[in-house]
């Protein structure tokens, strides 16, 4: 049998990718070098004050607006978007108005506006509008506090948003399944749970969580209302010490962390219904760099194709 020499594979050289990634670094670099031994950043003052307990108080204060609402606005925002998707005129024509409205609105206004709501109206009643027929009242002043206020006010105005989100997801789903499902007799409930939410999920997903995490960040403003949330805190903290910049850097490591947390979820959650579309999911973070480390290392031995 005829022998051949054998052919050596040379990879591709991207010596502008090299240059770029080392440009990254160094910057990279100088960044870290710049803020870790700046002694201005004044970081012991940070280690003192991460997880003084007043500092927690807040981030529980910060973790359970955000929590509050985007379950609320989830359940809101899904019935504004059926609404609005409804066949029925006036029921459309409110939700639009609602999102409209909601939209234009900055949170700051709603907020202040909710918490002054006892101001303009002393009494809520019950009863029958253009009548003096009511079956009940209650004091403002008593329903309306800090924490109610600042829920009712994320709420609203992130209703708006979801309502949309989940609309449009709804729209992305091919029109021919709506068809498919009615032709089996389903009904409308089981149609939308069953055939049109997962699918749509799969578009609604990426953006709501980005939703929540502006929400989480948005969590600061409610400082107007004086509820002593992470970022209000950190205010009254650093009135007091002067010690501005190391209590800013504070809150932003904690937010930082807590989006970090809702991302990881975000792709755990994206992964899971990925399952239903692809015969084999994505391979995690960790399996893609052992995958780099391995081809790199790879190419560090001769590779040689020999045939006989």
């Amino acid at each position: 049998m005829k022998h051949t020499p054998g052919l050596r594979v040379i990879p591709a050289r991207y010596p502008l990718r090299l240059l770029g990634a080392g440009m990254a670094l160094l910057i990279l670099a100088t960044v870290v070098q710049s803020v870790a031994l700046n002694p201005r950043w004044e970081w012991a003052v940070f280690a003192r004050w991460f997880f003084d307990p007043v500092i927690l108080n807040g981030l529980y204060q910060t973790l359970l607006l955000t929590l509050s609402g985007t379950v609320l606005s989830l359940l809101f925002g899904g019935l504004l978007a059926l609404a609005r998707l409804s066949p029925s005129w006036l029921l459309s024509s409110l939700a639009w108005g609602y999102i409209w409205l909601f939209r234009s609105l900055p949170l700051i206004v709603v907020l202040i506006i909710l918490y002054n709501f006892s101001y303009l109206y002393e009494t809520l009643s019950l009863g029958i509008p253009f009548t003096a027929l009511s079956w009940g009242s209650f004091q403002t002043i008593n329903v309306l506090g800090q924490f109610p206020a600042a829920v009712i006010g994320l709420t609203l105005v992130q209703s708006a948003y979801t309502a949309e989100i989940i609309r449009g997801g709804f729209l992305g789903v091919d029109h021919g399944q709506f068809e498919a499902a009615s032709a089996l007799g389903l009904s409308s409930w089981r149609r939308t749970w069953r055939i049109v939410l997962p699918q749509a999920l799969r578009a609604i997903i990426p953006t709501a969580f980005n939703e929540i995490i502006s929400l989480t960040k948005g969590t600061a403003i409610v400082y107007v209302l004086a509820m002593p949330e992470l970022f209000y805190t950190i205010q009254m903290i650093y009135n007091r010490t002067q010690q501005v910049i190391p209590l800013l850097m504070v809150g932003a490591a904690w937010y930082l962390a807590i989006t970090s947390v809702l991302s990881l979820l975000q792709y755990g959650v994206e992964r899971w219904l990925a399952r239903s579309v692809d015969r084999q999911p994505a391979p995690s973070i960790w399996r893609q760099w052992r995958g780099r480390i391995r081809s790199f290392t790879d190419k560090q031995e001769p590779d040689h194709v020999r045939s006989h």
